[in-house]
C-alpha cells in the first residue's frame, strides 16, 4: 500500500480547514437537492448480462428480473456491453437505443467511464462533456467516473484531479447529469482523499458511485462500513452492489488493501454486508437511483448456474426494497 497522506499533510498540502471527522456539513442530507423523487430500481452491470443466454441486452434483463442496467461507455461514445453490438450513446444512435429501452421498459441507470486523469486530463473533460450531454438526452441520472493515481504524489493527483473535475462540472452544467465517483482502488477507498476532493471542487453535482464492498476490500473493519455509508449517503449517486464473506476473526481487522479478495468474495446474499442497513441508510438519505448488481464472484459457479445467481441477487435487492 502506499504511504497514507495524514490529515496535518492534507490540510498543509491543500489549504483546506476541514478534516474526515468535521465533514458532517459538507456531507449533510442538504448537501444533495432532489425535487423529483424517484424510487430505486435493481440494475445490473452490463458486463454480467451475457451468462444469460438471451439474445439481446434487454431480454437478459427480464430474464433475470432486473429494472435497469450500468452501460460502459467508450470514448467514441458507443457502448460495448450493451448487445446485439451496435449501441452507441451519440447523436445518431439515441433515437434507437430509447426506443428500445422504452419497448423493453428498461432503462439505462449509469453510464460507467474508466477515465485516466493523470494521462489525459484535458480529453477526460471533453469525454464527460460528451457523455453528460448523451445522458442528459436518454435520461440517464448518473455517470460512474474513475479517479485514481498510479503516482506516488498523491497530493499532485488530488490538484490534477480537482481543477480536471471543476472544469467537466462547468462545462456540464447545464445538463443537471450527476457525477460519481466510484470508491476505487488504493486512492478513493481513503474517505479523507474523497472529502477532500469533494471540498476543492464544491460541487453538488459530484457524488459517489458507492461500491458496498471496496471499502472492505481495501482493509477497513466491517463495522467502519456503515459509518462511511451514513456519512457519504447524501452523495451517492450510483452504486455498485458486490459482496464479501471474511472469516469472522477477520472481519473487524484492519487488513492489508485486497486480501484474499479472490477467495472470500461472495454474491451480495451471501457476504458479511449487511444489504438490509445499507438500504434504510441510503433511503434515510433521500437516494432514488439504482442497487446495480456486480457480481465479482460469478466465476467461481459453473456457467450453466450464473444465471440463476444473478436472479437469486436480483430478487434479494427488491425483496429489501
Amino acid at each position: 500500500m502506499r504511504t497514507p497522506i495524514t490529515r496535518r499533510t492534507f490540510l498543509e498540502g491543500t489549504g483546506l480547514a476541514f478534516a474526515t471527522a468535521g465533514a458532517a456539513p459538507l456531507l449533510g442530507r442538504d448537501a444533495i437537492a432532489d425535487d423529483k423523487p424517484r424510487a430505486i430500481v435493481v440494475a445490473c452491470r452490463d458486463c454480467h448480462l451475457g451468462v444469460t443466454g438471451a439474445n439481446d441486452c434487454w431480454a437478459a434483463l427480464k430474464t433475470i428480473g432486473a429494472d435497469g442496467v450500468e452501460a460502459v461507455i467508450a470514448d467514441d461514445l458507443s457502448l460495448p456491453g450493451l448487445f446485439p453490438k451496435g449501441y452507441t450513446a451519440a447523436d445518431a444512435g439515441q433515437e434507437k437505443l430509447a426506443a428500445d429501452m422504452k419497448t423493453a421498459q428498461r432503462r439505462i441507470t449509469a453510464f460507467c467511464m474508466a477515465n485516466r486523469i493523470e494521462a489525459r486530463p484535458d480529453f477526460e473533460v471533453e469525454w464527460i462533456t460528451k457523455a453528460a450531454k448523451a445522458a442528459k438526452a436518454l435520461a440517464v441520472p448518473a455517470i460512474r467516473i474513475d479517479v485514481v493515481s498510479g503516482k506516488a504524489d498523491r497530493l499532485a493527483f488530488l490538484k490534477l484531479a480537482s481543477e480536471t473535475l471543476k472544469k467537466a462540472i462547468a462545462a456540464t452544467e447545464d445538463t443537471g447529469v450527476n457525477l460519481g465517483i466510484e470508491n476505487h482502488g488504493g486512492t478513493t477507498n481513503d474517505p479523507e482523499f474523497l472529502n477532500t476532493l469533494f471540498g476543492m471542487v464544491g460541487s453538488k453535482r459530484l457524488g459517489l458511485t458507492l461500491d458496498t464492498a471496496n471499502f472492505y476490500w481495501f482493509g477497513h473493519p466491517l463495522s467502519k462500513l456503515y459509518e462511511f455509508y451514513e456519512a457519504f449517503a447524501p452523495r451517492v449517486f450510483h452504486t455498485h452492489c458486490k459482496n464479501i464473506k471474511y472469516p469472522e476473526a477477520e472481519r473487524e481487522k484492519k487488513r492489508a488493501m485486497g486480501w484474499e479478495y479472490g477467495k472470500y468474495n461472495c454474491p451480495v446474499d451471501e457476504g458479511d454486508i449487511d444489504f438490509a442497513r445499507v438500504v434504510r441508510i441510503l433511503k434515510a438519505a433521500g437516494y432514488a437511483n439504482d442497487l446495480c448488481v456486480e457480481d465479482e464472484a460469478l466465476g467461481k459457479f459453473p456457467a450453466a448456474e450464473q444465471r440463476t445467481v444473478l436472479a437469486r441477487e436480483v430478487k434479494y435487492l427488491q425483496g429489501l426494497l
